[in-house]
C-alpha cells in the first residue's frame, strides 16, 4: 500500500487536449493504492457542486477530444472540502487503464450532475440499516456513514464487504475503524455500526458470498442478530451484478420492497456501479 499527499503541482502532466465544456475540471489532491487491483483518490471540490451522500458522479480524464466518462460513487460526505472515490484497476479498461496513474497535481474532469438511488431519502424509517456491498462498492457507504443523518434515521447499520482477497478488505476497515475519532459524527457512530467482511477466494476467518452466509444463517450467528425482517430493517446494495441480482432476490422473498425518491420503501439498489 502506497500513498501520495500534500498537493504539489510541480509534477502534474501537462493536459493534451482542452477541457470539454459543461465540466468540471479538478485537482487530484491525494493518491492511495491498496493493491494492484484497488485504489482511491481525492480531489478538489467545485464550490458549486451539491451532491446527497451516496449519490455518483460522471468523472472523466482530460486525455482525447472526447473523454470517456464513467459513473464513479463519490465516497466522501455531502459536507466534505474534497471529493474521494474508490476505483478498481482495469488493464484494459477505457478510462481505469489510465485513471490507475494519476499523480498528485493531476486533472479529472467531472460531469456537473449527480445522480443514485443509494440515498437515504429512498427509504421509510427503521431501526437498523444494511449496507451490503462487494468490491469497490462500498464507495457510497463510506459517503453515508461519514453523513449525521445516517444516524439520525438510523439506530444500528451493519455494513458487509466481501471481496476475493484479504487485502481488499483494508479501505473498509480503515474506514469503520476512524469512525469513532470523526470530529464531526465520532460521537454518533459509537457503538452503532458494525463491519462484517468476507473472502471468496483467498483462506480469511469468513469465507463465502454475502448471500450464503444471509441464507445458511452463519452472519446471524456471527452477529448475533436478529433476521433481516423489513418491520424494523433497511436494505442498501452496492457491487457486481451477480450479487445485486442474488441480494435483491433475497430482500423480496423476506417480503422487502425496492424504494425510490419519489416512493420511499424498504430497500434500494445501485445499479450504475462498475467494477
Amino acid at each position: 500500500m502506497n500513498t501520495t499527499s500534500a498537493l504539489n503541482t510541480a509534477g502534474a502532466r501537462p493536459l493534451q487536449f482542452p477541457i470539454p465544456a459543461n465540466v468540471y475540471a479538478e485537482t487530484v489532491v491525494s493518491v492511495k493504492h491498496y493493491t494492484d487491483r484497488l485504489f482511491s483518490f481525492r480531489i478538489t471540490r467545485p464550490q458549486s457542486l451539491r451532491f446527497r451522500s451516496g449519490e455518483f458522479v460522471m468523472i472523466g480524464l482530460p486525455n482525447a477530444e472526447k473523454p470517456v466518462f464513467r459513473a464513479y460513487s463519490i465516497a466522501s460526505p455531502s459536507w466534505d472540502d474534497e471529493l474521494e472515490f474508490f476505483s478498481i484497476k482495469v488493464p484494459d479498461g477505457p478510462l481505469t487503464s489510465e485513471l490507475q496513474k494519476i499523480q498528485v497535481g493531476d486533472t479529472i474532469i467531472m460531469r456537473q450532475k449527480s445522480t443514485g438511488t443509494l440515498v437515504l431519502d429512498a427509504l421509510t424509517p427503521a431501526k437498523r440499516l444494511f449496507m451490503i456491498s462487494t468490491g469497490t462498492g462500498i464507495a457510497p457507504f463510506a459517503s453515508l456513514l461519514r453523513d449525521p443523518d445516517t444516524y439520525e434515521k438510523f439506530e444500528q447499520v451493519i455494513l458487509t464487504h466481501t471481496c476475493r482477497d484479504k487485502a481488499e478488505l483494508t479501505y473498509g476497515q480503515e474506514l469503520v475503524a476512524a469512525l469513532e475519532n470523526d470530529p464531526l459524527i465520532g460521537e454518533l457512530t459509537g457503538g452503532r455500526v458494525t463491519l462484517y467482511n468476507s473472502t471468496t477466494r483467498e483462506t480469511s476467518e469468513r469465507m463465502g458470498r454475502i448471500t450464503a452466509l444471509i441464507g445458511s444463517g452463519k452472519f446471524y450467528a456471527d452477529l448475533g442478530i436478529e433476521k433481516l425482517n423489513p418491520e424494523t430493517d433497511r436494505i442498501m446494495i452496492c457491487g457486481s451484478m451477480h450479487m445485486l441480482k442474488d441480494v435483491k432476490e433475497l430482500a423480496e422473498s423476506l417480503g422487502f420492497q425496492e424504494g425510490s425518491l419519489s416512493h420511499p420503501a424498504s430497500f434500494v439498489v445501485e445499479r450504475a456501479f462498475v467494477g
